[in-house]
Formats: structure tokens, C-alpha cells, sequence
């Protein structure tokens, strides 16, 4: 038995020393940022070069993003025929409406009871600059952009043209007669460097179901995107060796740009709404709907997520936690490839549950300092807003607090209010990352569940069935001759031939 549990432990540390590597990261860097915030003097310069290192590991994560989410998305909707993948589809936004509504309630809720803007004061908080002008004309129009597959065609031929005029009529929500209001705005366009997420999943999920049609001839291109997802994990897998050392200067380096810690002090209660709120979704809502559905214990998924939290936390971004997150989601939790490359992309663009609560809260908050009272219609109008400038948030950091303009300005209350919580929102933006993408991970592992038949029907009617369930079924004879295609193994029939066709073919 002393053996026994002596391998056990062994095991333990062999499987989880990355995470137990990123957690001592954390401390460290917390401790060293705090010695050379106290004990060094350094110029603005001196505090970019010290966060370097972590940096470099920004860097790398988005380098895999754009490869990892072309690749998992074609060779997931492609071994899922148009039905299935439709299904799956309305499944995995039916789950991620329901749970970013849940949240923005939550979030209301928690605000009008606790009141943390009552006994403060806008004069009493300073405001933190911002090195742009938003405004909700901008905001709508880069939502749009979004969605838009030609959208960076659009901003570029707009440089070019230099200036477009427009007008917008807008309806001012707090108003108390009836009007129009036209005005003419001059819009100049221009180019910023970014990933089109959402146009690029369209783009991905179309090209998935076309080679799923093709047949044979669409299997060479699909071989190709699923040896490059492959080759774009195992560059993960070497990246993921440098993640403690990239963490440790990225939140070392963070803590020396703090500049007025005072501010906690005067945005405590905000902050504790905000966080008591994440909590409770976290620990509560999700898993209670991730019980009732799948039946299995929560916390022990959230457990095998673990890694992929703690990255979300550090380096606030959901989409450069993206490739973390395939590898928690398919390794430890055994969820099948051919929902997590067509779920978890989806999910971290769209599904925004902390970013929706963090929403509702600041704008009620910014209207409890103003001492503006709003009414149900109001509240109403903030929880809509909240929720659809959410799923238009990018998973980068500081997102929310773009689309937290719009917020603000349905219910007419001061955009420039959103300087007085930028700065605690370096801080809050890690914690709704991490909320996030444990909402991405329930959804995937609740779209298994309810897809668990169709899964199932295609395993049963082609040569291609779940890894995880051949690992259950097959002796270890069985098992060397089984080979990986296209998130499946299959398994060669004779000695002589081997079969590697995938689900739909």
C-alpha cells in the first residue's frame, strides 16, 4: 500500500507540474513585483523591458490562435454532417444565452442590493485617461465590423477614401418627449491590426461543411487541417514549458505599473459586488446547470480545468487561453474532439458571461454615484445592452470596458464615467476571463451530454468511433492498432489494410 500510494503521488506531480509550476509563478511574481515596486526606481522604459518575458509569452499564445482555430474548426465541422453540426450548433448558443442572462440578473441583483455607488461620490474617485476617444458611434460600428466577414476590406478601403460622411438617428431613452434627433457625424476610417474571430469561425464552419460533401476528395484537404492541428498542439505543448516563466514577469510587471493603490480602497465595494457575483455564478449557476444535465459531479470537472483557469486568470485573454483550454478539455476531461473544435472556438468569442455581469453592475454602479435613479425599463435596457455587448466583446483584455460605452449611453448616463473604473479593471477583467472560459468548458461538456445520440448514431454507422470510448473497450492489443484521424481513432480490420476513413465518408 506505502507503494502504491507513493506512485500515486508521483503520478500526481508528473501530470499536474504545470499547474503546480504556474501557481508558484503567480506567488512569485506577485512577491517580486511588490520587492521592486518598493525597493526600485524605474522609468517607464525600464517597466516595459522588465515585462518582456511575459510578453514574449502574449506573443507566442497568439501566434497558435489563428492556425489552432482555422484548423480544429474545419476538421470538427467536418466530421459532423450538416445535421449534427446545426444541432450542436443551437445547443451550444442556447447554452450560452441562457448562462450570459443568468449572469447580467445576477449581476443586477447583487448591485441594487449591496449599493456600492450610494456613499460615493464622482468627484471622490479620480478618472483614469484613456489613450482614445470612444464613443458609441465607434463601438457600434466595430461590433459591426465583427460580424462582418469583409470587415477589414471595409476599414481599409475607408483609409483610403480618407473620410465617409453619415447620419444616425438616434431615440435618447431618457428624454421626456418624443423627438428625433439627427446629427451628422464624420467618420475616418482607418486600419487596426486584429483577428476577426467571428468572421472567421463563419468562414471556418462553411469551409467545414463543404469538405464534409466533398467525399473522397475533400479527405486530402482534410487530412492537411487535421496534421496542422496536431502540429499546432504539440508547438502548444512547447510553449505551455515557458508559461511560468512568461506568467511570473507578466503579472510582476503588472503589479510595478500599479501607481495608486488607494484606488482599491475607494472602488472596495464595487470590486466585492463584481467578484461576489463571478463567485456565486461560478460556484452556484453553472455547475447546478451542468449537474441537472449531465448528471456528474461539477467541481471535479472544474478540477480538470484547472490549467487552463489559472492561465485565463494571468493573462485575461479568453482567446489566447484557447489552446489551453482544447488541452484540459480534451486530455483531462476526456470531452470528444469533434465537440470541443467546433464548441470551444465558438464559445470563447461569443459566450461572455463575466463580461456581461461586470457590465450590468458598472453601469449601475456609475448611476449610484451620479445619483441617478433608474427605473425597471432602465434596468431592463441595461440587462439587453449588457447582454449584446457581450457576445460583440473580443476575447482580449480590456474589451469590456469598449463595449461597456454602449451600456452607459442606453440608459443616458455619461460615457467618459467608464475612466472612473478603468482602473480596477485590470484586475476584475482576469477574474470574468476566468469565468469565461470555465463557462466555454461546461458548455462543451453539456453539448456532449445532449449530443450524446447523434454522436453515438455516426460511431455506429462509420469506421470512425470515440477515441475515449475505444480506450474503454479495446485491450492493449487492440489499442497499438488504432490510429488517430481527425479527432478519432480507427481501428485497422485486418493485418493487411488499414482503414482511414473518417465519419462522414
Amino acid at each position: 500500500m506505502k507503494e502504491h500510494r507513493g506512485w500515486d503521488l508521483k503520478g500526481l506531480l508528473k501530470r499536474n507540474w504545470l499547474l503546480i509550476a504556474t501557481i508558484v509563478s503567480v506567488l512569485l511574481g506577485i512577491g517580486l513585483g511588490v520587492l521592486v515596486r518598493d525597493y526600485a526606481s524605474l522609468s517607464h522604459l525600464d517597466k516595459q523591458y522588465f515585462g518582456f518575458p511575459g510578453d514574449i509569452l502574449m506573443r507566442m499564445l497568439k501566434l497558435v490562435i489563428l492556425p489552432l482555430i482555422i484548423s480544429s474548426m474545419i476538421t470538427g465541422v467536418a466530421a459532423l454532417d450538416s445535421d449534427v453540426s446545426g444541432k450542436i450548433g443551437l445547443r451550444a448558443v442556447v447554452y450560452y444565452l441562457t448562462t450570459t442572462i443568468i449572469a447580467v440578473i445576477l449581476g443586477i441583483a447583487l448591485v441594487i442590493t449591496i449599493k456600492p455607488g450610494v456613499s460615493q461620490k464622482a468627484e471622490n474617485i479620480d478618472r483614469t485617461e484613456i489613450t482614445q476617444n470612444v464613443n458609441t458611434v465607434d463601438t457600434l460600428l466595430d461590433l459591426t465590423a465583427q460580424t462582418n466577414l469583409g470587415a477589414g476590406y471595409t476599414i481599409t478601403a475607408l483609409r483610403g477614401q480618407n473620410m465617409i460622411y453619415i447620419q444616425i438617428t438616434m431615440f435618447p431613452p431618457l428624454s421626456t418627449t418624443v423627438m428625433n434627433i439627427t446629427k451628422d457625424y464624420i467618420i475616418v476610417g482607418s486600419y487596426s491590426d486584429g483577428l476577426n474571430v467571428l468572421g472567421l469561425i463563419v468562414f471556418c464552419v462553411a469551409f467545414g461543411l463543404v469538405i464534409g460533401k466533398m467525399g473522397e476528395r475533400g479527405r486530402i484537404l482534410l487530412e492537411f487541417f487535421d496534421a496542422l492541428n496536431e502540429a499546432t498542439m504539440r508547438l502548444v505543448q512547447i510553449i505551455m514549458c515557458y508559461m511560468p516563466v512568461g506568467i511570473l514577469f507578466l503579472i510582476a510587471a503588472k503589479i510595478i505599473e500599479v501607481e495608486d493603490w488607494e484606488i482599491f480602497r475607494k472602488l472596495g465595494m464595487y470590486m466585492v459586488t463584481v467578484l461576489s457575483g463571478l463567485a456565486i455564478h461560478s460556484i452556484v449557476f453553472l455547475p447546478l446547470i451542468y449537474f441537472v444535465i449531465v448528471r456528474k459531479n461539477p467541481y471535479t470537472f472544474a478540477l480538470g480545468m484547472a490549467q487552463a483557469l489559472v492561465t485565463a486568470l494571468m493573462i485575461s485573454s479568453s482567446s489566447a487561453t484557447l489552446p489551453v483550454t482544447f488541452r484540459c478539455a480534451e486530455e483531462n476531461l476526456r470531452i470528444d474532439k469533434r465537440i470541443t473544435r467546433f464548441v470551444l472556438p465558438v464559445g470563447a468569442t461569443i459566450n461572455m458571461d463575466g463580461t456581461a455581469l461586470y457590465e450590468a453592475v458598472a453601469a449601475i454602479f456609475i448611476a449610484q454615484i451620479n445619483d441617478y435613479d433608474l427605473d425597471v425599463g432602465q434596468i431592463v435596457t441595461i440587462s439587453v445592452t449588457a447582454t449584446v455587448a457581450s457576445v460583440g466583446a473580443a476575447g482580449v483584455p480590456n474589451a469590456g470596458f469598449v463595449t461597456m460605452v454602449i451600456v452607459l449611453t442606453a440608459v443616458g448616463l455619461p460615457a467618459n464615467d467608464v475612466t472612473l473604473i478603468i482602473a480596477v479593471d485590470w484586475l476584475l477583467d482576469r477574474f470574468r476571463t476566468m469565468i469565461n472560459v470555465l463557462g466555454d468548458a461546461y458548455g462543451a461538456g453539456i453539448v456532449q451530454k445532449l449530443s450524446r445520440r447523434e454522436l453515438e448514431r455516426m460511431d455506429g454507422t462509420s469506421d470512425v468511433t470515440n477515441p475515449f470510448a475505444l480506450g474503454t473497450t479495446l485491450d492493449n492489443e487492440e489499442c497499438e492498432k488504432k490510429s488517430y484521424v481527425n479527432g478519432g481513432f480507427t481501428v485497422d480490420k485486418t493485418d493487411a489494410i488499414s482503414f482511414t476513413e473518417t465519419s462522414q465518408f
